[in-house]
């Protein structure tokens, strides 16, 4: 008996809806912050946003990313800063994609895109360079022939950035505090905590970012 429960389990399966998803032909949906491969971003006239300040080398915890600064020219300036990004390598081998570099970037020129599937048959493929990583002139990442890039990925590179709010301050949410893109302008930000209700025993994140001294006093609070 023990072997026809077994294909009773099995031929009970065929009559049911297929749970799984057949990659690659079809993709789950991926998450708004996903951390993917990183792009080098442009202001929406055409200049690159990396100013070569190395911060996001020094902050990145693998050392996977290597910066060069350099001055720019006063005649054709490549970035509105003194300097410009001369050298810039990602080692994907090492690559966490903790988003770190994200963080730290003063100008959010580098960002990440919701691109995962990528492979390589040489190690030294794995070493993108300065102009793999920059967007094109549409302000679109360059694919690359070992990824396998799909519509939707190259959007909401900077989603991680338009969530967070300065200091941790939930009313922040929801204001644009960032440049725009090439390619996509300012982009709009990410609805959070400041739309929604204070949950059970919490205050509400606009009187979060009133000072203690200016709130108002509840009647029924007994200090």
């Amino acid at each position: 008996m023990g072997l026809f429960d077994g294909f009773k389990v099995t031929m009970s399966q065929f009559f049911r809806p297929r749970v799984t998803v057949p990659y690659p032909q079809k993709k789950r949906p991926k998450p708004l912050r996903f951390h993917g491969r990183h792009v080098l971003n442009k202001y929406e006239d055409g200049m690159e946003k990396c100013i070569g300040c190395e911060l996001c080398a020094g902050v990145c915890p693998a050392r996977c990313i290597y910066v060069r600064g350099a001055d720019n020219p006063p005649d054709d300036p490549v970035s509105p800063g003194e300097r410009y990004g001369f050298v810039y390598e990602i080692n994907y081998l090492r690559c966490i994609h903790c988003d770190l570099c994200v963080e730290a970037c003063p100008t959010e020129a580098i960002t990440e895109s919701k691109l995962f599937e990528f492979s390589f048959t040489d190690r030294r493929d794995a070493v993108y360079t300065r102009d793999e990583l920059l967007v094109d002139d549409k302000g679109m990442p360059k694919a690359q022939p070992w990824e396998d890039w799909r519509p939707g990925d190259e959007r909401n590179t900077s989603a991680w950035m338009r969530a967070t709010s300065p200091n941790g301050v939930a009313a922040y949410e929801g204001k644009v505090a960032w440049s725009g893109e090439l390619g996509f302008g300012v982009r709009p930000p990410e609805r959070g905590q400041s739309d929604a209700p204070a949950p059970a025993g919490e205050i509400a994140a606009e009187e979060a970012a009133t000072p203690v001294g200016e709130r108002p006093v509840d009647p029924g609070e007994h200090h």
